[in-house]
């Protein structure tokens, strides 16, 4: 008999609004303290101290308008925050410090998160969906330089980008991205020289979100659908369809792939995390916690497996944090 689902290890509340992205950075040398960045609704972000399972800052940078996504850059110091504010903000939070150092103006009004990597020591780069509707564009950070302009084909109409992820073989190799757009459809672009290297339609829905294993050059996406799509890149660098599962319920807000590719979660606009196995997307537990669509999931980066979480965030303005399979 399969074991029952388990409880969350603990419940952060406190946010007075709902949950739209979650961040950790706990991967430094002991002592230092593991947290968790937060985006609300509201407009806030919050530091969470793992160890007191309290706010240490709460950081106001967005003018009250919904945080979509928060990531560390290089450490915990540095972060970058995305809102519907149409302002991407860096921020400095070294020595106390809780103060916006520089932003980028997106002049995007959709809920697609940004995307970021890190190219070189102290260089990133930064997509994002662009000011017309259909396009993406790359920067590079923290000189703001623009990379390139991604515009679909005259007459492809793949409407907005949803979801983005930027990812590089190795260090130095050439960085792609990964766009999943509003007619289902996801498109591998090739960064340096700006253009579509293959398109795959996945979804009959918008894309909601994906992620990608380079490492198996293979990825997964969800949508409003009761589908997730599961696909591959072959070394032609042509996306094409490995398999299909079929879900309980429809819709899919977040996807992620934990960093040793072992196992993989979604937050379901059914209120539940889902895990899987990721190898043969086999289904491992369903998490019923929430009272209310479950927005983003997050796995921490802590460098030992037995440490490592598992943090789900919701409408109903609470953070779930989980320890789940954390020995495999």
């Amino acid at each position: 008999m399969a074991l029952p689902p388990p409880d969350p290890q603990f419940v952060l509340r406190g946010t007075s609004a709902a949950v739209h992205t979650l961040h950790f950075s706990c991967g430094g040398p002991e002592p230092d303290i593991p947290l968790l960045f937060s985006g609300s609704e509201n407009g806030f972000i919050h530091v969470w101290n793992l160890k007191t399972r309290r706010v240490d800052t709460a950081l106001d940078g967005h003018g009250r308008k919904s945080v979509c996504c928060v990531k560390t850059m290089g450490g915990k110091e540095r972060l970058l925050s995305q809102g519907r504010d149409q302002r991407i903000c860096l921020w400095d939070l070294a020595e106390g410090r809780t103060s916006v150092t520089d932003s980028v103006f997106t002049e995007h009004v959709g809920f697609c998160r940004c995307s970021l990597l890190k190219v070189a020591q102290g260089r990133w780069l930064l997509a994002m969906a662009a000011r017309s509707l259909e396009e993406v564009q790359i920067l590079e950070l923290p000189s703001k330089t623009s990379v390139c302009t991604l515009k679909p084909e005259v007459g492809a109409k793949l409407g907005m980008p949803m979801c983005l992820k930027l990812w590089q073989l190795s260090c130095g190799s050439q960085p792609v991205l990964l766009a999943g757009y509003e007619d289902g459809s996801v498109v591998l672009w090739n960064v340096s020289m700006g253009k579509a290297l293959s398109r795959l339609i996945c979804h009959q829905e918008p894309v909601m979100s994906l992620d990608f294993d380079s490492e198996k050059a293979k990825g997964i996406s969800g949508s409003s659908e009761k589908v997730l799509s599961i696909w591959s890149l072959n070394e032609q660098q042509n996306l094409q369809v490995y398999k299909t599962h079929e879900l309980v319920n429809a819709g899919i807000s977040d996807i992620t792939i934990r960093p040793d590719k072992k196992i993989l979660a979604t937050a379901g606009w059914d209120h539940r995390i889902r895990i899987f196995g990721w190898k043969k997307l086999k289904p491992l537990a369903v998490l019923d916690y929430h009272t209310a669509t479950a927005h983003c999931v997050s796995f921490s980066d802590h460098s030992k497996p037995q440490d490592r979480l598992l943090a789900a965030g919701s409408r109903d303005q609470r953070i779930s944090v989980w320890s789940i399979y954390a020995q495999t």
